[in-house]
């Protein structure tokens, strides 16, 4: 994949992830696991240009570059948040309008993971926030890569695992261990992949995934903001979302969809 490994030894154990995972007829083909980088998405993107294989996975015990949406910076002091990446190269038949789900499906997956590996209860805020208690715990990129070979995304999660209170980026962000939740990395990756191999799967073969994923989401169901620009945005109430993955918003009488914006929960 052409990641050097720090010398000191990650706390995720990808010898373990890989017997788990990849297996004949498993979506994941390779797992590589490293100390620190600038950014596992950034790795995987070079990667995916470089031709890497689908069911590639890059974690990180810390990343001093990553990156969150609208090119926000994201770091948190190491060992205290997991950096997790996946590419994957869905087939042409599925339309291009339909790769919207795969940021919903990573928060699906993220929250299946937290609930078997760290026992937390976490809902979802569209379109790529992982939240317990209200607060954020997990955020989640997804890219595009149209070099390399058929198109990739690629899928990064930043986990806050360890984060003590006054090592909070923000006041509204948690941790798992903040949570309440057991932390163990390798068996949290290990959970969190598994499951997303299977919503991945589901979303391949066409399976309508609106009312588990709104069963799930804490945006739907609530007055919400949508903030489309800095100067531009959007309030009312969101209903739910559409085939193509797209929040479903009721704004003076009429739903609209939204394929992006930051949401905001006004209650």
């Amino acid at each position: 994949m052409g990641v050097n490994p720090a010398p000191n030894s990650p706390r995720v154990d990808a010898v373990e992830l890989s017997r788990a995972l990849v297996r004949p007829g498993s979506v994941w083909v390779e797992v590589a696991s490293v100390a620190t980088t600038g950014s596992t998405n950034a790795d995987l993107v070079a990667a995916a240009r470089a031709g890497a294989a689908s069911g590639t996975v890059l974690v990180s015990d810390h990343q001093s570059a990553g990156r969150g949406r609208f090119t926000r910076v994201w770091e948190a002091p190491p060992g205290t948040s997991l950096a997790l990446s996946v590419l994957l190269r869905p087939p042409a038949p599925v339309p291009a309008a339909r790769w919207l789900w795969l940021p919903l499906l990573t928060g699906l997956a993220v929250a299946d993971g937290l609930r078997a590996a760290a026992g937390l209860a976490v809902e979802l805020k569209w379109p790529n926030d992982v939240l317990a208690g209200g607060r954020k715990l997990c955020g989640i990129l997804a890219e595009r890569v149209d070099a390399g070979g058929p198109p990739a995304a690629v899928l990064g999660m930043g986990i806050n695992t360890t984060l003590a209170e006054d090592e909070l980026p923000v006041p509204t962000a948690t941790s798992v261990a903040l949570a309440g939740g057991v932390v163990d990395e390798t068996a949290l990756v290990a959970a969190v992949l598994e499951a997303l191999g299977t919503w991945y799967v589901r979303w391949l073969t066409g399976t309508d995934l609106r009312a588990e994923y709104a069963a799930r989401c804490s945006s739907v169901g609530r007055p919400v903001r949508v903030q489309l620009s800095a100067e531009e945005f959007v309030e009312g109430d969101a209903t739910g979302v559409d085939a193509e993955g797209r929040l479903l918003v009721r704004v003076a009488g009429v739903e609209r969809p939204f394929a992006a914006g930051d949401v905001v929960h006004l209650r």
